[in-house]
């Protein structure tokens, strides 16, 4: 009777929680209905964005990001498969050719007929270059949301259920907090709808993945997480992560080389089925792959926060090194700072660690691979929200830096507005009343300290001051880039050491909790 009684008393105590905070009205209904409703409001914020200009607005004579995809498009329905990566008079790879894997030229294709069915002059060859009207601009804007509420909706909702289907209660506000930080995120909403471009695709299809292997659904995850390679090829910055887990868990079954058998079959098989058009000659898959490793642009472009461009302020790496040789280097790089995180799976493979390796690889290519835009914040970006809910404090601090980062190229695409709105939008979700926001242990609490981080968030609001208001020397015009980029920089690489050292000490807080029954 006692026992009974303390249950549901603790039982009303978990449900005074949820009733009494900002999110009440909204989980007493369930999951679906919290999802739905959520999901709403982020498609609406979705298409505000998407009334804001994109990138290369009005700006001949190759426009940008958003005359890209376009491109993309009229190539794809109106040539012939096997030239949509061939040079020709038809496809002047010069102007925004496909670099792409062949998914997001079939996702192009698709968007393409879309486009012909609704305006045909969007996307009619030679005649539409720079095509900007509004109906077309309407329609390219409805691809991605489209895109966004097929793929990446539905895979958020497979990882909320699968994260959250486990013993123990779990408070509903708490899952509705993770919900709206994964549809709400600023940086992928301002690049996609703002900037113009589909990572909801293959980041969707990455989330599916992460959600097959929580799930023990391997074979799904490996089909998955193909189909997020094969549409973008950055989505090879969490290989390491998928690698190191799914082998680490193979080492531990009965028969270990037919569980890798499987899982290689189910790879090979997803790439023969997306490659298939180009598999007829060894010459047609060359040229493909040659359009997905831009070598000739050099280790970077612009000002991105990561290894390689915020020590060219002291070494000139691009004069120093042939194209060869910093292939080489980054590529040692990138391994050597993803082996801990790879060890440490193999070793001891499981479902948080594997969250915490998907963090660390991503962010070791973004740190020192080849090759690296500031738009490729959004992979590490994507596990650090996935473990929202561990880890909170550095999520926020991440976010924060993260859009900092990308503020120049948002700028320069006239998209300022939004991207204060968003942020203000993020902060008041991150610390709506009645959420668990987690200090203890914290890692840059623990050795920046308060004072300091206070400092650090001031200096940056300083620095969205001083870019939006002051123009810099004429001797150093990138000067305030390079400032936000350095910043940013050094931010990354605490984070990225604070999840290694996580990942690795993930067993540590379980045996001093034990101890302390014990005692």
């Amino acid at each position: 009777m006692d026992k009974g009684k303390k249950m549901k008393e603790s039982e009303t105590v978990l449900n005074d929680g949820d009733d009494y905070n900002c999110w009440w009205w909204l989980v007493q209904k369930g999951t679906a209905v919290t999802f739905v409703t959520i999901a709403l409001f982020g498609f609406l914020i979705r298409v505000a964005v998407s009334t804001y200009p994109y990138s290369g607005a009005g700006n001949p004579p190759k426009f940008g990001d958003y005359e890209a995809q376009r491109h993309w498009m009229e190539i794809t329905i109106n040539l012939p498969i096997r030239e949509w990566y061939r040079n020709s008079s038809s496809n002047d790879l010069s102007y925004w050719g496909l670099d792409y894997p062949p998914l997001t030229a079939y996702q192009s294709f698709v968007h393409g007929l879309f486009l012909r069915f609704f305006h045909p002059d969007s996307v009619s060859l030679f005649a539409s270059r720079g095509h900007e009207s509004y109906l077309g601009k309407l329609l390219m804007r409805w691809t991605v949301l489209s895109s966004d509420a097929l793929i990446f909706f539905p895979s958020v909702l497979y990882f909320v259920t699968v994260y959250y289907n486990k013993p123990g209660r779990i408070r509903k506000s708490d899952v509705a907090w993770h919900i709206a930080l994964l549809l709400l995120n600023p940086c992928l909403i301002l690049i996609d709808h703002g900037h113009f471009q589909f990572n909801c695709i293959s980041l969707g299809f990455t989330i599916g993945a992460v959600a097959a292997i929580l799930s023990e659904k391997d074979l799904v995850a490996c089909v998955f997480y193909c189909l997020s390679l094969n549409h973008k090829q950055m989505s090879a910055y969490f290989a390491p992560a998928f690698f190191s887990h799914l082998m680490g868990k193979c080492l531990r079954r009965k028969h270990p080389l037919l569980q890798v058998l499987k899982l290689g079959l189910y790879v090979l098989g997803t790439f023969a089925a997306v490659w298939w058009p180009y598999l007829y000659s060894t010459n047609s898959i060359l040229e493909v792959l040659s359009r997905l490793a831009p070598f000739e642009r050099g280790l970077f472009e612009d000002y991105v926060a990561n290894f390689w461009c915020a020590t060219s302020v002291l070494i000139k790496w691009k004069r120093l090194l042939t194209t060869d040789s910093l292939k080489l280097v980054s590529f040692t790089a990138t391994i050597i700072t993803c082996l801990p995180s790879m060890v440490q799976q193999i070793k001891s493979p499981s479902n948080r660690g594997f969250l915490y390796a998907l963090l660390n690889s991503s962010f070791s290519f973004y740190l020192f691979s080849f090759q690296v835009h500031e738009k490729s914040i959004l992979l590490p970006l994507l596990p650090a929200s996935l473990l929202a809910m561990e880890d909170p404090s550095t999520f926020k601090w991440f976010v924060q830096f993260a859009m900092l980062s990308m503020f120049p190229l948002l700028c320069r695409d006239d998209l300022a507005a939004p991207y204060f709105a968003l942020l203000a939008l993020f902060t008041l979700i991150f610390n709506a009343p009645g959420q668990h926001i987690v200090k203890e242990n914290n890692f840059l609490y623990h050795y920046l300290g308060t004072r300091t981080m206070n400092f650090i968030l001031c200096f940056s609001a300083i620095l969205h001051i001083v870019y939006l208001t002051m123009h810099p020397p004429e001797k150093y015009p990138f000067l305030f880039e390079a400032i936000i980029m350095n910043l940013c920089f050094s931010q990354f690489v605490l984070i990225t050491l604070g999840s290694n050292i996580k990942q690795w000490m993930l067993n540590k807080p379980v045996k001093l909790e034990i101890e302390k029954k014990h005692n």
